[in-house]
């Protein structure tokens, strides 16, 4: 049997749910999109849920409307991080076996184990889990604590990968190569491409990861099959980003390396004129 999974950095379910901008029209067609792929798993990141418990139920409900056969399960940020901030959601087809949700504290510093970046889903055959790892920011404030955050989530992927194959997605901040990248040259100190970030995601490779884009479509730069972008990634503030395939790989498919050979696709999912993150897809 084969099974389809797709994640995506959606930046705001409110804003892509219930927004009245162009972009937020642009948006709902991605969800519309992600809904005829005919997943078993969906997993978004930066859902920016907060507090507001009325709230965060209309932009659920509306969000339910286009996955109704599916089970929803999430994680917001919490005190002391601030509300409204990050987090994580998953979405599985409520025919599958019942997984056990957990909502991983990988003893990251800082407040990143109160942001709502973790959220794993154990079925009886393997693992399911995504991440938004922590930006290194503006000047590179945060990239010392985001060094021991790569620390941290990785030897939880290896606890986990100890038990049963793993299967990890998400919004990594991070271009592992420079062929993960239109403009390596010009962003060597940049947050998601400096030399501490892409030696961690080796490091996490190394312990016993694939990543899947490359495992399908090798040393593929700028484009793969029939001219398609290999990027996950666009700058919203860069208005021709896309249309020049000015873009970075930093959402990834990952997959234990015993598990690697079952994936017969692993891409990013064509959003039309909308930047920001590209959904990724997986079929294994």
């Amino acid at each position: 049997m084969v099974h389809t999974l797709v994640s995506w950095n959606i930046d705001s379910l409110n804003a892509a749910l219930l927004g009245k901008s162009s972009r937020s029209a642009l948006s709902l067609k991605v969800v519309e999109t992600i809904r005829d792929l005919d997943p078993d798993v969906v997993a978004i990141q930066e859902t920016k849920l907060n507090g507001d418990q009325k709230k965060s139920a209309g932009i659920l409900k509306a969000l339910m409307r286009y996955f109704p056969d599916y089970q929803e399960v999430d994680r917001r940020s919490e005190a002391p991080a601030r509300t409204g901030y990050a987090g994580t959601l998953m979405l599985y087809r409520k025919s599958l076996p019942e997984p056990t949700v957990t909502r991983p504290r990988i003893g990251a510093p800082d407040t990143m184990d109160d942001e709502g970046r973790m959220l794993t889903l154990e079925f009886p055959d393997c693992f399911v889990t995504t991440v938004y790892t922590p930006n290194s920011g503006s000047g590179l404030v945060r990239l010392k604590p985001r060094g021991v955050w790569d620390d941290c989530y990785r030897h939880y992927l290896q606890e986990l990968d100890a038990r049963k194959p793993v299967l990890a997605c998400g919004d990594f901040n991070v271009a592992h190569e420079e062929i993960d990248i239109a403009n390596p040259a010009s962003n060597h100190h940049s947050a998601g491409f400096t030399d501490q970030e892409r030696e961690k995601f080796g490091l996490l490779l190394d312990a016993g990861f694939t990543d899947t884009f490359r495992k399908i479509h090798g040393d593929a730069a700028g484009f793969y099959d029939d001219h398609r972008s290999i990027y996950t990634w666009f700058a919203q503030r860069a208005p021709k980003s896309k249309i020049n395939n000015s873009g970075w790989r930093i959402d990834y498919w990952l997959t234990s390396n015993r598990i690697a050979d079952q994936v017969s696709t692993s891409e990013p999912v064509d959003t039309g004129e909308r930047q920001d993150h590209l959904p990724i897809l997986l079929r294994i």
